[in-house]
C-alpha cells in the first residue's frame, strides 16, 4: 500500500513539474521569427593582414670603447646627434699624459701649456655614419678600456615578433604600416626587409624577429619603444564586398540568403569566398553589385510575456465592481 502512495505520489509531482514547462514556453512565451536586413554588396579595398608587435631598435648598435685608459679632456658629441665617419666625439688624456699635465699645472701655465702642445691627446673617433643614441661619459671622468663611451646606430627600425603560425604568410619586400604606443596618432609606412632564420621562445610560443624598415624616421623614434605592426600579405582596391556575418556554410558549401520576390522567403545563393578582413569578405562568384542579401539581426530581444504569469506566486483578489 505504502509503495502505491509513493508511486503515485511521484506521478502527481511529474505531472506538477511538465505542466510548470509547458505553461511557461507554450503559454507565457512566444517564438519570434529570425528578422532580416537587406544589405547591397558594395566596392571597396580589401588588405589580408599578419597584425603583431614589435620594438624599436638599431639596425646596427656599435658601442665605442676607449682606445686608452684615463682621463676625459673634452665631449664634443650630444645624445641624439648625428654624426659623420671619422668625426671627432671625446677627446682623452692616458693615465701618463694626465698624471704629467697634473704635474705640470703645479709648476705653472706657461708649463702646462707646453706639455699639452707636445703631449697630444688621444682622439675617439666616430666609425660609422649615424646618431649617438647613448652618452656615457662627462669630461674629467676616469675611465678604463673596458668603458662604453657611446653608442651610435647607424638608423632606428622596428623589429616585429611574428607567430609561427603567421611567419609562413610574410616575405620580404611586403609593405608594412607602423604605430607607436607612445604616439598614437603617428602611422608610418615600411617594408619588410629581413626574416631571421632562428626562432625564439616568448610567451611559451616560438616566434620569429622581423626587420622592417620605416621609409621616414621622426625625431620621437626612440629605441624601445613599443609598436604595432600590420604586415600586407594582400590587397584588393575594388573588391565586391559582403558582410561575412551573411554567410552559411555547410558541408564545405558558402551560402547567401538572397531577397525573395515580393517579400517571399529568402532563397540560398552559393558564393565562392576570397579575401576576408574584419567582417567583411569578397565575393568571387555567385553575387553581382544589384544583388540584394539578407543580413540576420542578432540583436538579443526579451521575449514578450503575453498573458503567462509565475503559477507560484500569489495572486491579488479582484476587487469587487460596484453596480
Amino acid at each position: 500500500m505504502k509503495l502505491w502512495i509513493k508511486v503515485l505520489s511521484a506521478v502527481a509531482l511529474l505531472g506538477l513539474v511538465s505542466g510548470s514547462v509547458l505553461f511557461f514556453t507554450a503559454g507565457g512565451r512566444k517564438e519570434s521569427a529570425t528578422r532580416y536586413s537587406v544589405v547591397m554588396p558594395e566596392r571597396g579595398r580589401i588588405v589580408l593582414k599578419v597584425s603583431t608587435t614589435g620594438e624599436v631598435e638599431p639596425r646596427n648598435r656599435l658601442k665605442i670603447l676607449p682606445s686608452v685608459a684615463g682621463r676625459v679632456e673634452e665631449v664634443r658629441a650630444e645624445e641624439g646627434a648625428m654624426v659623420r665617419k671619422g668625426q671627432v666625439l671625446a677627446l682623452l688624456s692616458s693615465s701618463e699624459r694626465a698624471a704629467l699635465l697634473d704635474a705640470a699645472r703645479l709648476q705653472g701655465s706657461s708649463e702646462q701649456s707646453y706639455w699639452q702642445s707636445v703631449y697630444r691627446p688621444t682622439a675617439v673617433l666616430a666609425p660609422i655614419d649615424g646618431q649617438v643614441i647613448v652618452r656615457s661619459i662627462e669630461p674629467g671622468q676616469t675611465v678604463t678600456s673596458s668603458d662604453s663611451l657611446f653608442v651610435l646606430s647607424d638608423r632606428l627600425i622596428v623589429k616585429a615578433y611574428v607567430d609561427e603560425t603567421d611567419i609562413g604568410r610574410v616575405k620580404v619586400g611586403q609593405k608594412a604600416l607602423i604605430g607607436l604606443d607612445a604616439y598614437p596618432e603617428i602611422r608610418l609606412n615600411g617594408r619588410v626587409s629581413h626574416i631571421y632564420y632562428e626562432s625564439h621562445l616568448q610567451n611559451n610560443v616560438n616566434i620569429y624577429y622581423v626587420d622592417v624598415i620605416p621609409e621616414t624616421v621622426p625625431d620621437v623614434f626612440r629605441s624601445g619603444m613599443s609598436a604595432n605592426i600590420d604586415i600586407i600579405v594582400r590587397e584588393k582596391t575594388d573588391a565586391l564586398l559582403v558582410p561575412v556575418a551573411t554567410f552559411s556554410t555547410r558541408n564545405g558549401r558558402t551560402t547567401v540568403l538572397l531577397e525573395g520576390e515580393r517579400g517571399g522567403e529568402g532563397r540560398p545563393q552559393e558564393v565562392r569566398v576570397g579575401l576576408t578582413d574584419d567582417g567583411r569578405a569578397e565575393i568571387l562568384e555567385g553575387l553581382t553589385d544589384s544583388s540584394r542579401v539578407l543580413l540576420p539581426d542578432t540583436t538579443f530581444v526579451l521575449p514578450e510575456n503575453n498573458g503567462g504569469s509565475n503559477p507560484f506566486m500569489p495572486k491579488r483578489k479582484k476587487k469587487d465592481k460596484k453596480p
